[in-house]
C-alpha cells in the first residue's frame, strides 16, 4: 500500500534525541514537518539541519513545527545537535517496520555499484489534522528548506 497527499501520516513511534518517545499525533493541531535524512554528520545532511535550524523561527512564526527523522540513534543525534548547533528536534526511527518503512523511505539504494538499504531524503508536510498536505521525494538539499517553508505558510 502507498501513502499518499491526502491520506493520514502513521502514528508509530520514534526515540527523540532527548530519549523520549514522539509520534506523528503528538503534534496535532498544528502542521508537521518531517524530513528524513540518510546519516548524521554528513555533508547534506548537514546542509539541511542546518538549513532548516536557520528557518525554524519562521516555521515557529507560521505555527509549524519540525521534526529530523533518520536510523542514527539518539547519541548520535545528540552529538549531530551539539556540533552544528541544531535547534531542529532529531528522532531515531531504528526499529524495523518503523514510520520510513512503513513509507517506503528506507529503500534500497545503489552507490558505486553497491546495493544497500538507505535512507531516500524525503520531506512530509502534515496538516494540523494529520493528513500529508505535500510530499517531496528525492530531495535536493539546496533550498529545499526554504521552498518546505513557503508551502508549509500556505493556508
Amino acid at each position: 500500500m502507498s501513502i499518499g497527499e491526502g491520506d493520514t501520516m502513521p502514528d508509530i513511534a520514534m526515540v527523540r534525541h532527548d530519549g523520549e518517545e514522539v509520534k506523528p499525533s503528538d503534534y496535532r493541531g498544528r502542521k508537521l514537518v518531517l524530513f528524513f535524512y540518510p546519516k548524521d554528520n554528513t555533508p547534506g545532511c548537514t546542509t539541511e539541519a542546518k538549513d532548516f535550524s536557520a528557518l525554524k523561527p519562521e516555521f515557529e512564526k507560521a505555527g509549524v513545527a519540525l521534526l529530523g527523522i533518520s536510523k542514527d540513534s539518539s547519541r548520535k543525534h545528540q552529538n549531530f545537535i551539539a556540533k552544528h548547533d541544531l535547534t531542529v528536534d532529531l528522532a531515531t526511527d531504528a526499529e524495523e517496520n518503523g514510520l520510513s518503512d512503513e513509507l517506503g523511505v528506507w529503500a534500497e539504494k545503489k552507490m558505486y555499484g553497491k546495493t544497500f538499504m538507505g535512507m531516500v531524503r524525503s520531506t512530509y508536510l502534515l496538516n494540523a489534522d494529520g493528513t500529508i498536505a505535500r510530499i517531496w521525494p528525492k530531495v535536493k538539499v539546496n533550498g529545499h528548506a526554504q521552498e518546505v517553508l513557503e508551502a508549509a505558510k500556505q493556508p
